[in-house]
C-alpha cells in the first residue's frame, strides 16, 4: 500500500515524474452533505454554487475524522458516500487516507483497507466472485498470507468512481447473500455488502459524482460527505507553491482574480493545474504579454501546450518548429471526434467497445495516451485490460466542441443539426452557414433540462472568434467564421435572453456572450446601476436577466439579499431568483408576493446548490396555500434552511399604564391583556397552514431552527396540530414566535404536551399577546415532573420584540427646540402646534434651523424608553433623528428618513410609509375618515422604535425598526403644504 500510494501524478498518471503525495497534499474542503440529494445540474454551475459557498462559515471534515461518530450522534457509521465534481480531489483524498494507515500515522484501528476503483470492477462485470476471491483477485498478498476469512477483522473497503460503474446495481430484486466465500455476479457481490447483508461490521466508502449519488439507496447509506475543492486562499496557495518566483505568483494571481469565469474554475484543483502549466509556458515564451481572458483562449493555449511538448519530446523538433504535424492533426481529430460522441452518450471512461464505436483501434487509443499524455490517458486494469479517459470533464467538452468546429470549417457539415436528422431518420446532410451552426447549438443547448451541453456551447462559440482561431493555425486549416457571423450570433443569443428561459440558462447565455467578447447587455445595467438611474419597473426580460448575472457575478460575498431594493415585486423575485438561490439570507418582506412566489422558493429550498439558510416573507399575502407549496420545499432532503419569517396577519398589541411590580404579575400582562385586534393585509395564515408546517418540523431532514408565525390566525385548533411537529423527535426548532395568535390555555395544553415529549431544543417560547389565562402560564412554566422549563423567553428583559410595554414613566412630554423650526413652519398653542404657512415667518437665521426643508428637531435627546402621541393633519413625517443631522439646504442629508441618520412615520390621507436609509416601505392603506392620531415607542437600549395609529383609545402596530442606536434620539416632524402637527398633552 506504501508503494501503491506514496506517488502522485498531477494531472495524469503513469507519465511524467512522480510527485511525493506528502509533499504536495493540502487538506481539502469536506463538509458533511445531505442523503438522499440527487443534483444532475451540469457540474459547471455546481462548480459555480460551490464557489460561492467556499468561504462561508462551515464545519469541516478531515478525512481523519471520516468514519468517526459526530457529536450528538448515536447510530454507527458504517457506509461513507463522498461527492464531488471531476478533478475536485475524491480519488487523491482515498489516497491520502490509505497512504496514513499504511504508513501507520491514522486509522490504525482498522486491519485491512482495500481499495477498488469502479473502473476495474467493469471489467469484471460478465465474471463470478466470492467477497474472499475478489480480494485475492485484486490483493494476491492477502491469499499468500493464507487470509480467508475477514469476519474477525476491521475491514474498510473503498470503492473509487460509483458514476463510472457499468455494473447493474439492482437493490430490490438482488439474490441475498451472507456467505463471504460463495461466488456471485460482482454486481450482486457489491449490492450485498453494501446492503450490510454481507460482511455488516465492515467499514465502506464511496466516492462519487454527485449525478450517480442515488443510484445507491439513501438508507444503505450512513454519512455523506461533500469535497468542495479549493476555497479563495487555497488557490493562492497552490499558484505561490507551483510558482516560487513572488512577483510571477502575484501576477498570476491578480490575473486569475479579474476573470470572474477563470476564478470559478479554479474551485478545481485540475483547473488549477491547467492554468498553471499554461501561464507557466507563456511566461516563458512572451514576456510580459497578454495572458488568456476567456476560458475558451485557455483551453486553446492548453492544446498548443501539449502540441509543443510532442514536438519537442516524441518528434526531436524544437520550440520554434511548426506545432502541428499531419500526424498530430489526425491524432486530435480522432480525439475530438471521440470527446463528442462520447459526450453524446454521457460517457467519461471508454473501453475498448467504444472505442470502435467511434472508429479508433485500441492500439491507436494506447499511442494517443501516450503521446497527449496530459490530455487523453489511459489506465491498465488487471490482465492488461484498457480503461481510457480525458484527464478532466472540461477537456473531453472543449475538444467535443473542437471537433464540432473543425468538422464545419473542413465540410461545411452541421453536426448540432446531424443528430437531429439522424432521429428523424434524414440522412442526406446538407452543407449550412456559420450563423445556422452557432444558432443550432444554442437552441440544443437550451433543450437540455440540466445544462449538460452549457461549457460546450461556452467553447463552441469562444472557437468562432477569429483570434482564437489564430491561436489554431496548423491545427486549423481554413479560415472560420466573420466578425459579421459573430455579430449576428450575439443579435440571436441576446433575442434568447429576452424569451422566457429559466434564469440558468440565460445565466449561462451571458457566459456565452463573454466568450464573444460582448459585454454590451451588462454594461448597459451596470451604468445604470452606478449612475442610481435604475427603474427596475421598466426592465425588459433581458435587462432582469442582465441584472441577476451581474448580481452573480459580483465578488462581493451574497450574504443578505433585499429585494426591495430593485423592485418590491413578484415579477422581480421570479427574475431574481438565481440570486436568492446564491444568498444567505433572503429579505422579503413586503414585496407583494403571492402563493406563485412561494411555488418558486419551495423549488429554491429544494435544490442541492441552495445557500439560503435566513428567510423572511413577513408581511405578504402568502396564505394556506402558499405556505402547503412552500412546504414542499421544507421537507426536501436538500433544504438548509434555519430561520423562516412570515408573521404579522392579525396584529396585536399591548399598553400597559399600571404599575407591576413582581415578575410574573407583568408577564401575566404580556400573556393576557389585549388592547386592539386589526386585521392588516398580509400573510392570511390560519390552522389549515399548520399541518403543512407540522410536516416539515417533523421531518427527519429538517434543519428549521427558528419559526416566526405572530399574528396569523392559527387559534388553539392550528397550536394543536402545529404540536404534533414539535413533539417529534426530529424537530430541531430552537426559537418559535406565536405573538398574536388567539391562543388560550387549550393551545398552552398543547404546547405543553409537546415539550415534554420533547424537551431538548425548544429554548425561546413567545407567546405574547394571546389569552392563556392563569393555568396556561404555569403549564408552560412547569416541565416534567414540575421541574422549571429551560425556555429563555419566559422571563421578564428576553421577550420577544413586538411586546411593547409602557408604564407610566415612559410617556414623555415634548418640547420644540425653536432655533430648528424651519422659516415656513409656524408655532401655536403654547408651542404644541406646527402649521406649514406659505409665508416665512420672522425667525432669526441660527446655524441649528432647517433652511431649505419643512422640519424641526425638539429638545430634548431621548437614550431610554419613551412614548408620544402627536394628531397630524395633511402630509406629515413624524421622526427620530441624531442630532447631527444637517440642517442648511435639502439632499439626502438632511431630509428625515432620506439618510442612515433618521427614522420616519410618513402619514397622509391616503397611505402610511415609513423612511429609512432612502428607501421607502409601504405599511398600510390610509383614509381622510381615519384616525389622524399616531404614537410613537422608542426603546434606546432595546434597539426598537415603534410607530402605531391610535383609534378608539386603543394602537394598531404599523411599523417597528429593529437597529442599534449609537446616539441620543431627537424626535422631529418634516411637513407638507397645508399640513400640521399638535403635541398631544395626555396620551390615550
Amino acid at each position: 500500500m506504501k508503494n501503491r500510494g506514496s506517488c502522485l501524478f498531477e494531472g495524469i498518471a503513469k507519465a511524467g515524474s512522480p510527485t511525493l503525495l506528502n509533499e504536495i497534499y493540502t487538506e481539502l474542503f469536506i463538509t458533511e452533505g445531505r442523503r438522499g440529494e440527487l443534483n444532475e445540474e451540469h457540474e459547471v454551475r455546481q462548480i459555480e454554487a460551490a464557489s460561492r459557498k467556499a468561504d462561508r462559515a462551515e464545519t469541516s471534515i478531515s478525512q481523519s475524522e471520516l468514519f468517526q461518530l459526530p457529536a450528538g450522534r448515536q447510530e454507527p457509521i458504517r457506509t461513507v458516500m463522498t461527492k464531488g465534481v471531476a478533478g475536485i480531489g475524491k480519488t487523491v483524498l482515498t489516497q491520502k487516507f490509505t497512504l496514513d494507515w499504511a504508513e501507520g500515522k491514522a486509522h490504525q484501528n482498522i486491519h485491512f483497507i482495500f481499495p477498488f476503483t469502479f473502473r476495474e470492477l467493469n471489467v469484471l462485470k460478465e465474471e463470478k466472485f466470492s467477497l474472499v476471491e475478489l480480494v485475492h483477485h485484486f490483493f494476491p498478498e492477502t491469499k499468500e498470507a493464507g487470509i480467508c476469512s475477514f469476519e474477525h477483522f476491521q475491514v474498510l473497503f473503498i470503492f473509487d468512481g460509483l458514476d463510472e460503474c457499468r455494473l447493474s446495481l439492482d437493490f430490490h430484486k438482488t439474490q441475498i447473500l451472507k456467505d463471504p466465500r460463495k461466488s456471485i455476479s460482482v454486481a450482486d457481490l457489491l449490492t450485498n455488502l453494501i446492503r450490510g447483508n454481507l460482511l455488516p461490521s465492515a467499514l465502506l466508502w464511496i466516492t462519487t459524482r454527485p449525478a450517480a449519488a442515488n443510484l445507491i439507496p439513501a438508507e444503505c447509506v450512513d454519512m455523506v460527505t461533500e469535497i468542495r475543492g479549493f476555497n479563495d486562499p487555497q488557490k493562492e496557495e497552490y499558484f505561490r507553491k507551483r510558482f516560487r518566483d513572488e512577483e510571477q505568483a502575484s501576477r498570476i494571481i491578480s490575473y486569475i482574480k479579474r476573470s470572474r469565469s477563470l476564478h470559478i474554475m479554479c474551485h478545481i484543483p485540475v483547473f488549477c493545474w491547467i492554468t498553471a502549466t499554461v501561464l507557466e509556458d507563456l511566461l516563458k515564451s512572451r514576456e510580459g504579454g497578454e495572458l488568456p481572458k476567456s476560458l475558451t483562449e485557455m483551453y486553446i493555449h492548453f492544446l498548443v501546450v501539449q502540441a509543443k511538448v510532442k514536438k519537442v519530446k516524441y518528434d526531436g523538433g524544437t520550440e520554434t518548429d511548426p506545432h502541428w504535424s499531419p500526424e498530430s492533426r489526425k491524432m486530435m481529430e480522432s480525439l475530438g471526434k471521440l470527446a463528442f460522441e462520447q459526450l453524446q452518450k454521457g460517457n467519461l471512461i471508454f473501453y475498448e467497445s467504444d472505442l470502435t464505436e467511434c472508429g479508433i483501434d485500441i492500439r491507436a487509443a494506447s499511442v494517443y495516451s501516450g503521446v497527449f499524455t496530459q490530455i487523453f490517458r489511459e489506465e491498465r486494469g488487471l490482465y492488461q485490460d484498457k480503461v481510457f479517459c480525458f484527464i478532466h470533464l472540461s477537456v473531453q467538452e472543449f475538444l467535443a466542441a473542437l471537433h464540432v468546429h473543425l468538422t464545419f470549417i473542413t465540410s461545411g457539415l452541421n453536426l448540432m443539426e446531424e443528430e437531429q436528422q439522424k432521429k428523424s431518420k434524414v440522412l442526406k446532410l446538407t452543407p449550412s452557414g456559420p450563423v445556422q451552426l452557432y444558432q443550432s447549438a444554442v437552441e440544443k443547448a437550451l433543450l437540455s433540462p440540466n445544462g449538460h451541453l452549457d461549457l460546450f456551447l461556452r467553447f463552441l462559440l469562444g472557437l468562432s472568434l477569429p483570434t482564437n482561431q489564430s491561436l489554431l493555425r496548423g491545427l486549423q486549416t481554413q479560415t472560420g467564421s466573420s466578425p459579421q457571423t459573430n455579430q449576428e450570433t450575439v443579435q440571436f443569443i441576446k433575442k434568447k435572453i429576452s424569451e422566457n428561459l429559466s434564469a440558468e440558462k440565460s445565466i449561462n447565455l451571458f457566459h456565452c456572450l463573454n466568450e464573444l467578447n460582448d459585454g454590451s447587455l451588462v454594461e448597459e445595467i451596470q451604468q445604470s446601476l452606478r449612475s442610481g438611474r435604475l427603474s427596475t419597473e421598466k426592465l425588459s426580460p433581458a435587462q432582469w436577466s442582465a441584472l441577476a448575472f451581474i448580481l452573480l457575478s459580483s465578488e462581493e460575498d451574497l450574504e443578505e439579499f433585499d429585494l426591495q431594493k430593485y423592485s418590491a415585486s413578484e415579477e422581480a423575485l421570479l427574475r431574481l431568483l438565481p440570486v436568492i438561490k446564491a444568498s444567505n439570507k433572503a429579505l422579503l418582506e413586503y414585496c407583494n408576493l403571492s402563493e406563485r412566489s412561494c411555488a418558486a422558493l419551495s423549488s429554491v429550498l429544494s435544490s442541492q446548490s441552495s445557500r439560503l439558510r435566513h428567510l423572511d416573507l413577513s408581511n405578504n399575502k402568502l396564505q394556506d396555500s402558499g405556505v402547503k407549496l412552500l412546504s414542499a420545499g421544507l421537507e426536501s432532503p436538500c433544504c438548509r434552511l434555519e430561520t423562516l419569517r412570515s408573521g404579522f396577519n392579525k396584529l396585536f398589541v399591548c399598553v400597559c399604564l399600571n404599575g407591576m411590580t413582581t415578575v410574573f404579575k407583568v408577564l401575566m400582562t404580556m400573556f393576557s391583556i389585549c388592547v386592539c385586534v386589526s386585521r392588516v393585509f398580509y400573510c392570511d395564515l390560519s390552522e389549515r397552514s399548520c399541518p403543512s408546517l407540522s410536516s416539515v418540523l417533523s421531518c427527519k431532514s429538517s434543519n428549521l431552527q427558528k419559526l416566526d408565525l405572530s399574528n396569523n390566525n392559527l387559534q388553539d385548533s392550528g397550536v394543536n396540530l402545529l404540536s404534533a411537529g414539535l413533539e417529534s423527535p426530529h424537530c430541531k426548532l430552537e426559537a418559535l414566535s406565536l405573538s398574536g395568535c388567539l391562543i388560550t390555555e387549550e393551545g398552552c395544553a398543547s404546547l405543553a404536551s409537546a415539550l415534554n415529549s420533547n424537551p431538548s431544543h425548544l429554548r425561546e417560547l413567545d407567546l405574547s399577546y394571546n389569552h392563556p389565562g392563569e393555568a396556561g402560564v404555569k403549564l408552560l412554566l412547569a416541565g416534567p415532573d414540575e421541574k422549571p422549563r429551560r425556555l429563555k423567553t419566559l422571563s421578564p428583559h428576553q421577550n420577544c420584540s413586538w411586546i411593547v410595554f409602557v408604564s407610566p414613566s415612559d410617556s414623555c412630554s415634548l418640547t420644540i427646540d425653536t432655533d430648528t423650526v424651519n422659516g415656513n413652519l409656524k408655532l401655536s398653542d403654547d408651542n404644541r402646534k406646527v402649521t406649514f404657512e406659505k409665508e416665512l415667518q420672522s425667525y432669526p437665521d441660527l446655524p441649528d434651523r432647517f433652511d431649505v426643508c419643512h422640519q424641526l428637531l425638539c429638545r430634548d435627546g431621548l437614550a431610554g424608553r419613551c412614548y408620544w402621541e402627536v394628531e397630524w393633519r395633511g402630509d406629515v413625517s413624524i421622526s427620530l433623528s441624531y442630532r447631527g443631522v444637517r440642517r442648511k439646504g435639502n439632499r439626502d442629508e438632511c431630509v428625515f428618513g432620506a439618510n442612515s441618520q433618521s427614522w420616519s412615520l410618513i402619514c397622509s390621507n391616503y397611505v402610511y410609509s415609513v423612511w429609512h436609509k432612502n428607501r421607502e416601505t409601504y405599511i398600510s392603506p390610509s383614509s381622510s375618515s381615519s384616525s389622524h392620531r399616531a404614537a410613537v415607542y422608542v426603546d434606546c437600549p432595546a434597539g426598537t422604535l415603534s410607530f402605531f395609529r391610535v383609534s378608539c383609545d386603543s394602537l394598531m402596530h404599523l411599523h417597528t425598526f429593529n437597529t442599534t442606536f449609537t446616539e441620543p434620539l431627537y424626535p422631529g416632524f418634516r411637513l407638507g403644504a397645508g399640513s400640521s402637527v399638535v403635541l398631544c398633552r395626555d396620551p390615550s
